[in-house]
């Protein structure tokens, strides 16, 4: 048996989320009480003709006490011998946010008389800390539609077989912001910048005169040796601790060129020899 448990930050996307698991055949429940989670499973594996995937949203409409108590409840689920479990944690910038509420009109769960929008969502990701640091994958949907959302559901929970390490490669740019869920993030920005090329400025790394730009130099050639190397050293130790999901965050300056390239050779190079690889330009899209 399979169980997401999917949280997040009210308007990062959780709702979305759970309909893609949805769609993709899970057996879905929404604001479930977290204290309930031992006892559910439990009747799921006693009783025949069960759904064998699982997928139970758990926010901060849920008591204190029961957030609190996540830690303890997600050690009694691995008592359950055929259950595969993971946390995917949903967040975005605290601006995105507001600007979403202000936009539904819709009131945070966590408002009241004394207490505005914003130190309602600042409260929330408190309640939340003991879901999200023990996550196994973070997805910021600051810059993502719904459609990008339900695909990157799509692609890295619904579609990755088991026992698979789910490898995300993200380009970026640091002026605007580093990207809330990366795992590793690699600065790019001492490479030569084909942006000071008047010819190349308007193009990006998945430009043919980019990559012929950017190949000619030794540094980028060292800096992608390097990150390969790490990587092909680490890897397999995250597959020893039984991680499923990994994001590594390529960032240059503004996310057009140097990130650009090097996430795409990053992909091209694991894709041989994994079968989860995925790449994605932030600043792109």
């Amino acid at each position: 048996m399979k169980l997401v448990i999917l949280s997040g930050r009210s308007g990062s996307g959780k709702t979305t989320a759970l309909q893609a698991l949805e769609d993709a055949g899970f057996y879905c429940i929404d604001n479930l009480p977290a204290i309930l989670l031992p006892e559910l499973i439990k009747q799921m594996t006693e009783a025949s003709g069960n759904p064998s995937k699982i997928a139970v949203s758990i926010d901060a409409r849920n008591l204190t006490s029961n957030l609190e108590r996540f830690p303890a409840l997600l050690e009694q689920l691995k008592q359950f011998s055929n259950l595969s479990c993971e946390v995917i944690y949903l967040d975005a910038s605290e601006s995105t946010l507001l600007k979403r509420f202000s936009a539904t009109r819709r009131k945070h769960p966590l408002t009241d008389i004394h207490s505005g929008l914003r130190e309602a969502i600042n409260y929330e990701r408190a309640l939340l800390e003991p879901i999200a640091t023990l996550a196994d994958m973070r997805i910021d949907t600051t810059r993502l539609t719904l459609y990008e959302l339900r695909d990157r559901i799509k692609l890295r929970i619904t579609q990755r077989r088991e026992q698979s390490l789910s490898l995300l490669f993200e380009s970026f740019g640091f002026k605007h912001g580093v990207p809330l869920d990366a795992d590793f993030t690699f600065d790019v920005r001492t490479l030569p910048n084909p942006h000071w090329v008047p010819e190349l400025r308007p193009l990006t790394g998945l430009d043919t005169q980019v990559r012929d730009f950017l190949q000619q130099s030794s540094d980028v050639d060292e800096m992608k040796a390097d990150i390969i190397h790490f990587l092909e050293r680490w890897l397999p130790r995250f597959r020893q601790d039984n991680r499923s999901y990994l994001t590594v965050c390529i960032g240059c300056t503004g996310g057009q060129h140097r990130s650009v390239y090097l996430a795409e050779h990053l992909a091209s190079h694991f894709s041989v020899s994994m079968d989860n690889v995925h790449v994605r330009h932030r600043e792109l899209t």
